[in-house]
């Protein structure tokens, strides 16, 4: 294994605990991405790359994220795990994206770690509960703005911001008065707003139709 941290107290530390493992074998350690990279190089030289890197994201130099795309791509066989204290999704899709295979915070157990490192060397990905649950979140959540309404919804918001009154809309769009009503509820009510008048600021912001007058 490969230890990537820009703090050497981390290093040591993750270092000591894990070579009292048996299955465990921290071959060397490096300050940055840069450092990891040219490590990586040594001992593909030598035939001996390790199954695992640990990196931390945000080192000099070179970050973690850049670190990982580049070991991915000169060194496929290479699983990667992150350990860092960042823990916004912006930073997690970007390190999976680049095609780490585990992400976990610097608050993790030991275990954490161990089970994480087991994981990507055995071909799996392993997400720190956080972070797993922030991203099932951002999946499940609800669409929000124009993305949240339905095709016929929009037709209303346009015909709102256009001033039409309920039976107006109901007409143009050949419904119910009371159908109208309700889309204009419906859009109301997903994009948070609480009048007509607002709507109609909120479309010709979207672009969906030329300010009045």
């Amino acid at each position: 294994m490969l230890i990537v941290d820009d703090h050497a107290v981390v290093r040591r530390g993750i270092r000591a605990y894990l070579e009292v493992l048996d299955d465990m074998e921290v071959a060397a350690e490096a300050a940055d991405g840069q450092e990891a990279l040219a490590r990586l190089d040594a001992m593909a030289a030598h035939g001996e790359l390790p199954d695992v890197v640990l990196i931390d994201l945000l080192m000099p130099r070179m970050d973690g994220s850049t670190a990982i795309g580049l070991i991915k791509e000169q060194h496929p066989g290479v699983r990667v795990v992150v350990l860092t204290s960042f823990g916004e999704m912006e930073r997690v899709h970007a390190a999976l994206a680049q095609g780490a295979e585990g992400y976990l915070l610097k608050d993790a157990d030991a275990g954490e770690v161990v089970s994480a490192i087991r994981a990507a060397a055995g071909g799996e990905v392993f997400l720190d509960p956080a972070v797993a649950r922030g991203l099932t979140q951002k999946i499940v959540a609800p669409p929000t703005g124009l993305a949240a309404l339905t095709g016929r919804e929009r037709d209303v918001l346009v015909l709102v911001a256009e001033g039409r009154s309920n039976q107006q809309i109901a007409d143009e769009l050949v419904i119910s008065e009371r159908t109208a009503r309700t889309h204009v509820s419906n859009v109301l009510r997903k994009l948070r707003l609480t009048s007509r008048t607002q709507a109609a600021l909120f479309a010709v912001r979207q672009g969906l139709v030329p300010p009045r007058g």
